[in-house]
């Protein structure tokens, strides 16, 4: 079933939307998530929807998991992604009354293992050739620096930098804003380099007639605030100008706190950094330092007891 603007599938997207945002809190980026594995869900159910929703099993609701995460079809985050959106939906649908029965316990969990790989730091000279890779003599290229110099050297992420608005530079204070997961703020230091980057764009770049408040404009009409996407976008052709094999943005968010931990930084000064609510979450770059944990490993026993 492949739903139109006025369906039963889209009235009942749009509902879940709506509680998605006003009963759970949660934040447009995890919506959007929520909201296209719904309608995954939804396109493959029989008409009339309504009654197929009454008749839905928990073989179905598996075989839709097993099918859409079988090997080499997604990455076990993707697989999360998609089973944690599926209980969401079919909570929503027993209280809402479109299901007789509880079928959330249905969704089998996505296997993974936290902390199974190591975070993939880029060397320093790697990321001075992405700056680099950026012609300031264009309006492309001083926007691209900016956008990369805020994600290497504050480490944010690319919804971070896809919805920064003019108002959250305090160029006075030296300071910049920054609306996080969760609804967020957290107020950063604007280091010196970072700031001439983007005052660079804002001042011989970003067009001064657009009617919107986010720093970066798409680089060619019809003008718009640039998304997570672009910013993706943004690092990928940055990676192919310097010569590099493809990288994605997260990757120099891995690299400032992989700097910072082997510069001596305690986790729990790099957890306000990267704005983790948690140490916990910080943790997974205690991985990175390879010569701190060769240290602690103990020789393995050769034969006859020689060390």
């Amino acid at each position: 079933m492949i739903a139109s603007a006025d369906t039963p599938a889209e009235r009942l997207l749009s509902d879940y939307r709506e509680y998605l945002l006003r009963e759970r809190g949660l934040t447009a980026g995890s919506v959007a998530h929520w909201e296209r594995v719904a309608r995954l869900f939804l396109a493959e159910r029989s008409e009339p929807l309504e009654d197929a929703l009454q008749r839905l099993t928990t073989a179905e609701v598996t075989g839709f998991v097993v099918e859409r995460c079988a090997p080499g079809r997604c990455s076990g985050s993707t697989a999360k992604i998609l089973t944690g959106g599926l209980r969401s939906l079919l909570r929503y649908l027993h209280v809402a009354g479109f299901t007789t029965i509880p079928l959330a316990q249905a969704v089998p969990r996505a296997a993974g293992w936290r902390l199974s790989s190591l975070p993939r730091a880029l060397e320093a000279e790697q990321v001075a050739r992405l700056l680099e890779s950026c012609d300031r003599a264009t309006v492309t290229g001083r926007r691209d620096l900016a956008i990369l110099s805020l994600l290497a050297r504050l480490g944010l992420r690319c919804c971070e930098v896809a919805g920064l608005c003019l108002d959250d530079i305090d160029w006075r204070a030296g300071e910049v804003t920054i609306r996080g997961k969760g609804a967020t703020t957290e107020r950063l230091p604007l280091p010196h380099d970072v700031g001439e980057a983007t005052a660079d764009y804002l001042r011989d770049g970003r067009p001064a007639s657009v009617g919107f408040r986010e720093v970066f404009v798409t680089a060619k009409a019809p003008r718009r605030p640039l998304s997570p996407t672009g910013v993706t976008h943004v690092v990928g052709c940055a990676c192919k100008r310097a010569g590099m094999e493809p990288v994605g943005a997260h990757r120099l968010r891995h690299t400032l706190a992989s700097d910072l931990l082997r510069a001596g930084t305690p986790l729990a000064q790099i957890a306000p950094i990267l704005r983790h609510a948690s140490v916990a979450t910080t943790a997974v770059y205690a991985k990175v330092d390879r010569d701190a944990l060769r240290a602690l490993a103990r020789p393995w026993p050769l034969a006859g007891g020689a060390a």
